[in-house]
């Protein structure tokens, strides 16, 4: 399946298109670049911080998609006149088991391509391809969760329509404060 799976969210004049595909072995450098964000590793439960490293985050996206329940996709910021594009962030379609009828939705941005709606655009193409590709006719509702303290991923949340519903408490280490979850249904 990792093969063939490009998705695709449209620019704007003032935002590039976005390609969004399952990572590969030539991603490692723009990912050491990405991870050397202090507010990125902040936030997420990954270190990447050398070559072995991030080739080891690459081998398990990549045995994410093998398996069948985990399905990250690098975000890469496409301008028309160029071939390749740069990396802009990750979105990924975690917790998946045939006939289990929700999954979690994760992602991030690298500090170039906050606030240029990178984050809302590749969440909305994540969820447009779990409802219809991978959970068609099973998967009933997607869950985004973030920490309390995190409004930009509350923003993000909302201008993907996922709408709060509920504050969970914290559930140390991965989520030492309260947090945000916001759910989309499918038929929403």
């Amino acid at each position: 399946m990792n093969d063939i799976v490009t998705l695709h969210a449209g620019g704007t004049p003032s935002a590039p298109a976005l390609v969004l595909r399952p990572w590969r072995g030539e991603d490692v450098a723009a990912l050491l670049e990405v991870f050397r964000d202090p507010a990125l590793r902040h936030w997420t439960s990954s270190a990447v911080e050398n070559e072995g490293e991030a080739m080891q985050w690459l081998r398990d996206q990549e045995r994410g998609w093998t398996v069948g329940n985990r399905f990250g996709f690098a975000v890469l910021e496409v301008q028309p006149e160029a071939s390749q594009g740069r990396l802009a962030g990750q979105v990924v379609l975690k917790e998946v088991a045939s006939g289990k009828p929700s999954a979690e939705v994760g992602y991030w941005t690298a500090t170039h391509a906050r606030g240029h709606g990178v984050a809302p655009r590749a969440v909305e193409a994540l969820t447009g391809w779990a409802f219809d590709v991978v959970g068609a006719g099973t998967l009933e509702h997607l869950e985004l969760l973030h920490q309390v303290d995190n409004p930009a991923s509350c923003r993000v949340a909302e201008k993907s329509r996922y709408p709060l519903d509920t504050v969970l408490p914290p559930a140390p280490p991965s989520f030492p404060r309260e947090g945000h979850l916001h759910i989309r249904r499918r038929d929403s």
